[in-house]
């Protein structure tokens, strides 16, 4: 449900707002910006409260905000005409005020479900064994990968031929369906797993002691777990006799905030952690801003759901890379790896802005008429009205024949070069599709170092920041893109996109360096036992 609703809020946007990526880059925004002031303050509600309270909670949460804002999205799509004549129009713009909010709270749920899942329970589940922990962060990606082929693939044939009012239904009711099932899940591995149900200090030193390759000594660990264990411990009381005190109560979420970002710099994985957050200021992704880009460039929901299909297929391939590099050549070595690849396939996309068929033109402004973009949704097909340039007119002219507006300029003599434009297209989802085995590979790295070197008592807080940083420079991107909406600065964006992910992994490699030093590039190493059942403590050969 979750994957569905992902795949389809964009081009629901879209078809509200016409052919701009403004609305979508807005709802980008929002939702960027929320987790990233939050971010910290849900990984320490994830810490603070018990597994199964966290994880039922988020979970109806988040599917019940998505069945709201299907409802609300077949009311406006039955009723669209009605409401734009109502107060002005004003009550369509508190329809997408409405969406946007409750989506955004949808995200917020689906955060703390991913954190309390798939960065504290698989952790507790695994035990001590690193490759069993390898091996389940893996099939969950797996399974990840697959609802995100079989997801909107479903809901796109339903869009095409259907229209987009079923498709919200359809999402909503599948949505009320799994809520229930992923609860009596929940529940059924809660219960056959009862370290689940433990959060003591004593589970947080030996993990400790097996897992953090930062280490100097077992007595600075045994310590530090102390320490945190007489905060919370002492914590509690305190805010019993605080609780009169307002101001204690309001700057509480901002201590939490400073807190989690201290903890989070101060981590051994900071760089590796730094490195995938740079991945997120890119728009060479099935986000929303490049499936609204592909929308506006002809491309049918039907077609998206293909591709979004295919780059999962690759993305499994990803997972299964991850476990193969991890057991020959070390987990470290594997993101680095991984890096090269992604990168590699990424050269694809700048590559695909130069060729034929692509919109770019630095002709026109990318900061022209933002005005008037707010406000109307007309002046997006006349920024290309040159009619000198077939390409210009190609790709302004194929979101008429979706939105079913008719333009005297595009007649049938300007169809024929009709498949000399898809070259530049092409490239650009080829190599977005290619890249996905290295970020898979890469993503599933670091999730790793974050779970083998984060103490039990800090998972939620530290994987929050995470979060926080993952958007904050997928915030930057979504800023870009308001900016500059229109498709002629794509290609500018597709071209700042490869350089921050080729940063993001420079920042890795430097990890990587400080962390294995003269072997980094020796592949044939004994790391592997290192990290097997047996491995001793005190070892820190590999993470």
């Amino acid at each position: 449900g979750d994957r569905m609703w992902h795949f389809a809020v964009s081009v629901f946007l879209v078809e509200l707002y016409g052919n701009s990526l403004l609305l979508t880059a807005v709802y980008g925004l929002v939702v960027a910006g929320s987790v990233l002031l939050l971010g910290a303050i849900i990984g320490d509600w994830v810490d603070k409260n018990s597994r199964l309270k966290v994880a039922q909670t988020s979970l109806v949460v988040q599917n019940a905000s998505v069945i709201l804002c299907g409802i609300i999205l077949m009311i406006v799509f039955l009723f669209k005409t009605q409401l734009l004549t109502l107060y002005h129009g004003w009550l369509l713009t508190v329809c997408y005020i409405l969406v946007i909010t409750i989506a955004n709270i949808a995200n917020l749920a689906s955060t703390a479900t991913a954190i309390t899942i798939q960065r504290d329970w698989i952790v507790v589940v695994a035990g001590e064994d690193r490759s069993k922990l390898a091996d389940m962060n893996a099939t969950i990606r797996r399974i990840d990968q697959l609802t995100n082929i079989l997801a909107p693939m479903a809901v796109g044939q339903i869009m095409t031929y259907g229209s987009p009012m079923i498709g919200c239904g359809f999402i909503s009711g599948w949505n009320l369906m799994s809520m229930c099932v992923e609860y009596l899940l929940l529940w059924k591995v809660y219960q056959k797993t009862p370290t689940l149900a433990l959060k003591s200090a004593k589970v947080e030193e030996s993990e400790l002691k097996q897992l953090n390759v930062k280490k100097e000594s077992d007595v600075k660990p045994a310590e530090g777990v102390q320490l945190i264990v007489e905060k919370d411990v002492t914590g509690f009381e305190p805010q019993q006799e605080k609780e009169v005190s307002c101001g204690a109560r309001i700057a509480e979420p901002f201590i939490t905030f400073r807190d989690g970002w201290v903890a989070y710099y101060n981590q051994p994985v900071f760089l590796a952690g730094m490195g995938l957050a740079f991945l997120y200021m890119t728009v060479l992704g099935f986000d929303c801003i490049t499936t609204g880009y592909a929308y506006t460039q002809g491309l049918s929901g039907s077609v998206l759901s293909l591709l979004m299909g295919a780059s999962a297929v690759t993305g499994i391939m990803g997972t299964v890379a991850f476990t193969w590099l991890r057991r020959k050549c070390g987990l470290i070595r594997t993101g680095l790896i991984s890096g090269v690849a992604q990168f590699a396939c990424l050269v694809l996309c700048a590559i695909s802005v130069f060729m034929p068929g692509s919109p770019m033109d630095l002709s026109v402004s990318p900061f022209a008429d933002i005005s008037a973009r707010l406000f109307e949704s007309e002046p997006l097909p006349t920024i290309a009205s040159p009619e000198d340039k077939p390409e210009m007119v190609f790709a302004t002219g194929m979101p008429n024949l979706l939105n079913g507006s008719t333009t005297p300029a595009n007649g049938d003599p300007e169809m024929s070069p009709e498949p000399v434009p898809l070259i530049s297209v092409s490239l650009l989802f080829a190599g977005v599709i290619a890249a996905r085995v290295g970020l898979w590979s890469f993503d599933l790295t670091v999730t790793q170092l974050l779970q083998e070197n984060v103490v039990e008592s800090e998972r939620g807080i530290i994987n929050g920041v995470q979060n926080s940083m993952n958007y904050l420079l997928d915030l930057l991107h979504f800023i870009m893109v308001i900016l500059a909406p229109n498709p002629e600065a794509f290609g500018l964006l597709v071209l700042i996109s490869v350089s921050f992910v080729a940063m993001g992994h420079i920042m890795y490699f430097r990890f990587a360096q400080k962390s294995l030093g003269k072997q980094l590039f020796v592949c044939c190493t004994p790391d592997p036992k290192t990290v097997s059942d047996s491995s001793p403590p005190g070892n820190t050969s590999t993470v």
